[in-house]
């Protein structure tokens, strides 16, 4: 009876060893990450493994045998579902920051701090301060969740500008404005309104959901060369992808075949022309306020070259990744100190916090925010470094969940897994070029601002230069940095203020 017993519970095992093997395989197959030589390789081994399982514990009559046959299949079954519980969770963190297609608008309705008013009961005797063209369409939008709040139509009186609408507030002639949240920061920018933020208190957020416009389809395969958009937004946590002013601006040339990756810098303060201002300069960081397709138009104009995906990270989970990651070593062109960090020139082996601080500073140097363009870069390049090495398989379940909430990309999923796939077929390590495009500092008056601000006017002989090593990566040429240009820009900000 015990004989027949432990029989069963060999062939139990057997099967629950054959059943946890295919759940695995099926699930390697499912990221499309692995190349298929593994697969195959991995699925020789289980096999052999399940052979032998199914041997050992066929014949009781050898405890031996039928125990190491037990301890096997154990084993097996342990490894492979925690291996397919451990690979299914890191997919599902990947298809969540992968494919992005959308963006929220927040729209604020805005009181002066000391108002003491229920906003539910008083709101509808309101005059309601909204902007005459700038971002109106959001504003109606708004409007009309108050009217069906209310029951009736609500009072408005329009704004011609920034400051007129905050003045407007400010002075008691409206009760409360309506305001893409957005522009807080903007406000915040022009002289005589710095601290407008703790002036006024938020009694209702609107959020208004958009999709990011679809340019035509192209199909990109692991070999072809594409470019990217990676903007640096500093949001909340949980606001993502709402959208910001863009204080990173920087396109990734990939090109798989040549494994380079040039990383292009545009100052945040480049006073350039949006894709929705009908040829009005304003600075590339305002672009971001329309949404992360007007940033990509803006530049797409700027380079003449289409953009095929963008790449956001918000800079309060920034340093959470950069903790899981272990840290990151960043090459630094100068010595400096922030906060209560120092930075040698040369290698710098930063933690999350000190990577964030490293990337934002800027006021440390001469060519102030061109400056911090390249050390943004300097960061990126040594992510990828750190994320390309072997030490990194072991943590990179912590860095996805890291991820979430902090990153979000449009480069689809399956682009994705092709592109790990190639790199783990042919491991040639990847090399990182920068580029930093240059300006001269003036003052002007900016397409979302009513006042005069510092701004950067292109120097568009560095424009055409990174012209230039686009079309080369692309194209599959050898690129290397050229020579730092020896202008200067003509003033800083802090000067021209």
């Amino acid at each position: 009876m015990r004989s027949k017993a432990a029989w069963f519970f060999g062939k139990l095992l057997a099967v629950l060893s054959m059943i946890a093997a295919a759940v695995f395989m099926c699930i390697l197959l499912l990221t499309g990450v692995f190349p298929t030589k593994y697969i195959l390789l991995g699925g020789v081994v289980l096999l052999v493994l399940i052979v032998l399982i199914a041997i050992f514990t066929w014949n009781t009559n050898s405890k031996a045998r039928y125990a190491v046959g037990v301890i096997l299949a154990l084993l097996l079954i342990a490894g492979t579902t925690f291996g397919s519980f451990y690979i299914y969770r890191t997919l599902s963190y990947a298809k969540k920051l992968t494919g992005a297609d959308s963006e929220v608008t927040d729209i604020g309705v805005y009181v002066k701090k000391d108002n003491m008013d229920s906003f539910e009961s008083a709101g509808a005797g309101y005059t309601y301060g909204v902007l005459k063209s700038l971002d109106r369409a959001n504003s109606d939008h708004a409007l009309n969740v108050l009217a069906d709040d209310f029951g009736t139509e609500v009072r408005t009186s329009e704004a011609a500008s920034l400051t007129e609408l905050a003045d407007g507030l400010l002075a008691d002639k409206d009760q409360a404005i309506i305001l893409n949240s957005a522009f807080i920061p903007v406000i915040e920018e022009m002289k005589g309104y710095e601290n407008f933020s703790e002036q006024i208190k938020e009694v209702k957020s609107i959020p208004v959901t958009e999709g990011v416009s679809e340019k035509p389809a192209r199909q990109i395969s692991a070999s072809d060369p594409f470019v990217m958009y990676i903007s640096g937004i500093d949001t909340r946590e949980d606001q993502l992808i709402a959208k910001s002013r863009s204080d990173v601006n920087i396109l990734a040339v990939v090109n798989p075949q040549t494994r380079q990756l040039l990383l292009v810098s545009t100052p945040r303060d480049y006073y350039v022309p949006l894709s929705i201002s009908d040829g009005v300069p304003d600075k590339l960081t305002h672009a971001g306020i329309y949404g992360v397709q007007v940033s990509m138009d803006t530049l797409s104009m700027l380079y003449d070259e289409d953009i095929d995906y963008y790449f956001r990270v918000n800079f309060t989970g920034f340093e959470k990744v950069i903790d899981a990651m272990g840290g990151v070593t960043v090459n630094s062109d100068y010595k400096f100190d922030v906060n209560d960090y120092h930075f040698v020139k040369g290698e710098n082996n930063l933690n999350g916090a000190q990577a964030l601080a490293f990337a934002r500073e800027r006021h440390a140097f001469t060519d102030g925010d061109r400056q911090r363009g390249k050390d943004q870069m300097a960061v990126i390049e040594g992510v990828i470094k750190k994320m390309s090495s072997a030490q990194m398989l072991d943590k990179f379940d912590d860095i996805l969940a890291a991820m979430e909430g902090s990153f979000e990309t449009s480069l689809p999923y399956d682009t994705i897994s092709e592109l790990v796939r190639s790199q783990l077929t042919d491991p040639t390590p990847w090399t990182v070029v920068r580029y930093s495009v240059n300006g001269t500092g003036d003052n002007q008056i900016p397409y979302s601002m009513s006042q005069s601000a510092y701004v950067m006017i292109p120097d568009q002989s560095t424009v055409d230069t990174a012209k230039e090593m686009i079309d080369k990566v692309k194209n599959g040429e050898t690129v290397e940095a050229p020579p730092e240009t020896t202008q200067e820009t003509a003033a800083s900000e802090e000067e021209l203020q």
